[in-house]
């Protein structure tokens, strides 16, 4: 049966691949949400041991199967569109944002090297998730080599190569797996992994997206990769690798990759030959899927960790700033990217540490407590600290405890340290010339927790909209898809046409949560304790 809403509008999927899971969504050009479906991964992340193996992981491992990615996105299609009650005609483009840096090795023919049976049991021939922590050295040095030479390329990164990032991750494969650094053929993110199995063809001719390589590979438009002479200097193998294992094409986001396959077209229920986009990093999609197509908007993508992108109309070099690339997040204004590592996660660590379903029993007995929770000062580094120290190291903290505190201290205490991390960043984007006049906040954990974004509010001083749609990236994935359509296909001239069409949502009817003054004069004071705690902790 057809899906009345779409007889005559066109309908894009955005494919939303997370950390434990991938979101299928269907969005005609309207902005109505025709069908959702997600799939969780089979082996989720791999942390523990790798499947069939008993043999432990090394701490600070995070892995996945390549193979979950297909199975999970061709289920969750499936039941999108079953859901939304289509015909596959009607689907005119696709759109895929992933996790990154999540990346891995492959063949010459596209083939993870831990499908082959030689690599099976070798734990870094399997793809590295985004909060795989065991390059550890790897980073350190790349990060001495690179200020030792005065590398130009640190400016874009606000001084600092991230733990999390492409190269180190290369690195430590280099040095601690040599034998699957010798049969890698071709090394990539798993954005561009994934849409290479969409659409085929040879590595020499496959989409790397301008968005990983600018904010995790250390790439740009006018100078490309850092240098040959700085890869040498940290190794030689790295060097070797760089100019012999990145095939590929540059594209942004929004551009067509290609058309989907037959093999494929037959396992999504999809028809052969859609255009399929440039892949995008997850949180960076949540942009367009927000509907903020302007310069000035910081947009909160919250959940395990978070992300906050911001667009602004001039590049400025800011100290502690994950990346700045032009056009990286929407074309003709410069990406900012800065982040949090652990938000939901730390929710998720305190919750099992107190013995709690949810958090819905404290929610009120933590308001009720002045700010400050009567002395508890909380540093969310549970994960490290990524904006601005870019420092995966680091570890938080609860100060001020006394017998008399309970629960719901180290609840509002552990709310209100992630918000100043937030206002910190603010701080540092305003400081260093990127204006910030709107805060959109998207994801899940601002639908589940509206009394967290309250205290966000509270502690910034400033409103913040919570998007209607939990989807922001998936949506954001759909309006891309619709763009790699073709403007005769879609309508649509521009992204920002498309994002403010498709996920825009009109003044009047948005939700803002207002901070409350009182507890913002406290705040500000509040502030600079927390601001000393992340100098002692940081020991800098």
């Amino acid at each position: 049966m057809m899906n009345s809403a779409a007889l005559d509008r066109p309908v894009a999927l955005g494919l939303d691949f997370g950390t434990e899971s991938v979101r299928a969504i269907l969005i005609d050009a309207a902005g109505n949400q025709l069908g959702l479906a997600s799939r969780d991964y089979a082996h989720g992340q791999i942390t523990q041991s790798l499947p069939n193996c008993d043999v432990p992981l090394p701490p600070r491992y995070a892995l996945q199967a390549p193979g979950d990615w297909i199975d999970s996105a061709a289920e969750a299609t499936r039941a999108a569109i079953r859901d939304a009650e289509l015909d596959a005609e009607t689907i005119v483009g696709i759109g895929v944002d992933f996790t990154s840096c999540t990346m891995l090795p492959t063949t010459l023919d596209g083939t993870p090297l831990c499908e082959l049976e030689k690599f099976r049991a070798t734990p870094l021939a399997w793809p590295k998730l985004w909060k795989h922590h065991g390059a550890l050295e790897q980073t350190e040095r790349m990060n001495a080599v690179a200020r030792e030479r005065d590398e130009p390329f640190l400016q874009r990164y606000g001084g600092t190569i991230g733990l999390e990032w492409f190269f180190p991750k290369m690195l430590e494969t280099i040095e601690n797996a040599p034998e699957v650094a010798s049969a890698a053929e071709v090394w990539l993110e798993a954005g561009d992994w994934f849409v290479w199995q969409l659409v085929g063809g040879p590595a020499a001719s496959l989409t790397r997206s301008t968005c990983q390589a600018g904010y995790k590979a250390m790439w740009s438009a006018t100078d490309g990769y850092p240098s040959s002479d700085y890869f040498a200097a940290v190794h030689p193998q790295l060097a070797t690798a760089a100019k012999e294992c990145l095939p590929g094409v540059m594209r942004s986001p929004g551009e067509p990759a290609g058309g989907l396959t037959a093999t494929m077209a037959e396992r999504f229920g999809l028809c052969q030959g859609i255009p399929v986009s440039t892949a995008i990093i997850d949180a960076h999609s949540a942009v367009p899927g927000v509907g903020a197509a302007d310069a000035g908007v910081l947009v909160m993508v919250m959940g395990t960790s978070s992300c906050h992108m911001l667009n602004a109309t001039t590049a400025a070099d800011i100290p502690g700033i994950a990346g700045v690339v032009d056009g990286g997040i929407l074309p003709g204004m410069f990406g900012y990217e800065t982040g949090q590592a652990a938000v939901g996660d730390a929710f998720a660590w305190l919750r099992r540490l107190l013995g709690l379903d949810s958090f819905d029993s404290l929610a009120e007995a933590a308001l009720r407590l002045p700010p400050g929770a009567e002395g508890v000062m909380c540093m969310d580094w549970m994960n490290g600290c990524r904006t601005p120290l870019m420092d995966g190291s680091l570890r938080g903290a609860f100060t001020g405890l006394g017998l008399a505190h309970g629960p719901e201290h180290l609840y509002l205490a552990l709310m209100e340290g992630s918000a100043f991390g937030l206002r910190w960043i603010v701080e540092l984007l305003r400081d260093g010339g990127a204006p910030i006049d709107r805060l959109v906040a998207t994801g899940g954990l601002p639908h589940h927790n509206r009394t967290f974004v309250e205290v966000y509010a509270d502690v910034l001083g400033m409103e913040i909209e919570i998007h209607p749609s939990t989807q922001g990236p998936a949506v954001g994935a759909a309006v891309l898809g619709m763009i790699a359509a073709g403007s005769e296909a879609s309508g649509f001239s521009s992204v920002s046409k498309a994002a403010t069409a498709m996920a825009g949502v009109p003044d009047g009817k948005q939700d803002i949560v207002r901070p409350r003054s009182e507890r913002t004069a406290a705040y500000d004071r509040l502030y600079n304790e927390y601001r000393n705690l992340a100098t002692i902790l940081a020991g800098h």
